[in-house]
């Protein structure tokens, strides 16, 4: 794990409180292009607290996790007790030592871009059974109405003088459009030869966050946390006083990303 990954695990309470999870749309569609029925196996490549591990368990299926945060795994174990059909192994998916062909889908919800390159396609498709798939899911934010609410509106611009003063290098897009529509992830499937053609699929949403719960969400992001103590102390600070000034939160703007392929068989 690098550095950044650390991070998650030493917050993983802010990480199940906060971080925001997937329509239910999503998951109904993603059953439909992978053609998975309940009592199938998925596979789940990183499932930090369980944000998409517990949609998919109450659809029936078998499932076993891969989350090598102790603190992480803890709380999905938490969150999933009523589902006996669901494993969660502390375990890299690097160091994982892969069941060939026992798999009907493959998943990872905003952890793919951590595994390993070399490994991510032709790892994924050795788990799974012929004609099985592999699912790549992640929250996008919309950058022309978030990551502030009121792109260049009193609110944005209020953000904006606050990272400049405390925290320049985190100024510009949000990191989370790997997943996003200008993202990598259908020419990554194309390269990887490993499978066919991704379906894609996109789900517009959002969520508005009082002042104290976007500083919990910002608590969870990894540019946030290797900050320096002090100087992410300031910079919250002064975020806080911005959105107090005008409303009290701040709605966020996302686009749900769902990349779904077969294996070439």
């Amino acid at each position: 794990m690098t550095e950044q990954q650390f991070t998650f695990d030493e917050v993983a309470d802010l990480y199940a409180r906060y971080r925001p999870g997937y329509p239910e749309a999503m998951f109904d569609e993603l059953t439909t292009l992978s053609g998975v029925s309940g009592g199938d196996r998925i596979l789940e490549i990183g499932c930090g607290t369980g944000q998409a591990t517990l949609p998919l368990a109450r659809r029936g299926f078998a499932i076993q996790c891969l989350e090598p945060g102790p603190e992480l795994g803890r709380l999905a174990a938490r969150h999933l007790a009523s589902f006996p059909e669901v494993e969660i192994l502390p375990l890299t998916f690097e160091d994982w030592p892969v069941e060939p062909a026992a798999f009907d889908l493959a998943v990872s919800a905003q952890a793919f871009h951590w595994v390993s390159e070399e490994l991510r396609f032709t790892k994924s498709r050795e788990a799974l059974r012929p004609g099985g798939s592999l699912a790549v899911m992640g929250n996008a934010e919309v950058v022309d109405r978030s990551p502030h609410g009121d792109a260049g509106g009193p609110l944005s611009e209020a953000l904006d003088v606050a990272y400049s003063r405390y925290a320049p290098s985190l100024l510009g897009p949000p990191t989370t459009g790997w997943y996003g529509e200008a993202g990598p992830v259908p020419e990554l499937f194309a390269d990887s030869g490993c499978f066919e053609p991704a379906w894609v699929r996109r789900y517009p949403w959002s969520h508005r966050y009082e002042t104290s719960d976007y500083l919990g969400l910002l608590g969870t992001y990894s540019n946030h946390r290797l900050l320096p103590p002090e100087q992410r102390k300031r910079l919250h600070g002064a975020i806080a006083e911005a959105l107090e000034r005008f409303g009290g939160g701040v709605e966020i703007f996302y686009e749900a990303n769902l990349y779904v392929a077969r294996r070439n068989d």
